[in-house]
């Protein structure tokens, strides 16, 4: 790749595993209330839908896709760098905000798109459980406002969003365990890739192509994350993601 890139890797086709021991961030996010809360809700409960679905437990890595136009976020699983993900499970995005396209400001309501990780892991959230995004990433900071490219992106409970991904809160329940497993076993960089729709999808391709006739700009950014979307249905696992200098994403 011959490229000239500004930031080298933004989200990990491979993971980072860490030094800390098993279980240690196990142990800590269980010394708040609402986490222990949803480890005695749904440990058992995804022990045996793992089980049923021949998957170990507790997987040792995960990545979350999440589809804007269809309001689903996907759960892959694996236990080995060199095994292909796994579908675990779907959750529905039970409420929206803003359209298809980028989040480029402050205040514009709109969900991001692009390739992210969880970089924060809130027990005491407003709501209630809440897992944080990397947004603004190396890509936004260049394309989006200057001066208020906007923040505080999670996953999270309580089915109220102005730009967040919001789902049940028994839904994050399983979602925040299942991250803090992957995390404790050394998975530093949880990737969170954001769709506009399912590219390959009859009806979301229909949509999208009209929404390009009304906002024609969008379209190269968003075909863009289409090869990223590609690679991983092809293969099960996923590129080495980068950002060039003009802010465009590039993989290998």
């Amino acid at each position: 790749m011959n490229r000239k890139i500004s930031f080298l890797v933004l989200l990990f086709g491979f993971t980072m595993l860490s030094s800390h021991g098993q279980g240690s961030f196990v142990d800590f996010q269980k010394s708040f209330i609402r986490v222990s809360q949803a480890f005695l809700n749904k440990e058992d409960t995804l022990k045996k839908q793992f089980k049923a679905q021949k998957l170990e437990w507790p997987m040792k890595y995960m990545y979350i896709r999440s589809f804007k136009f269809n309001s689903e976020l996907e759960v892959w699983v694996k236990n080995r760098l060199t095994d292909t993900f796994t579908m675990f499970k779907k959750y529905r995005i039970c409420a929206l905000a803003g359209t298809m396209g980028p989040k480029r400001m402050e205040g514009d309501y709109q969900v991001p798109e692009g390739f992210y990780y969880i970089n924060e892991f809130n027990p005491n959230s407003s709501y209630y459980l809440s897992l944080g995004l990397n947004y603004p990433n190396p890509a936004d900071k260049l394309l989006a406002d200057s001066m208020h490219p906007g923040s505080d992106i999670y996953i999270h409970g309580s089915c109220v969003t102005v730009g967040c991904i919001p789902i049940m809160d028994s839904q994050i329940e399983e979602l925040y365990v299942l991250a803090t497993f992957a995390r404790s076993s050394g998975q530093d960089f949880i990737p969170v890739h954001i769709f506009p729709a399912r590219y390959r999808d009859k009806s979301s391709a229909e949509y999208m192509d009209k929404f390009y006739d009304v906002s024609p700009e969008v379209k190269p950014f968003e075909l863009n994350l289409k090869r990223v979307y590609d690679f991983f249905e092809d293969h099960r696992k996923l590129p080495v993601v980068a950002v060039d200098k003009e802010g465009t994403y590039v993989f290998y």
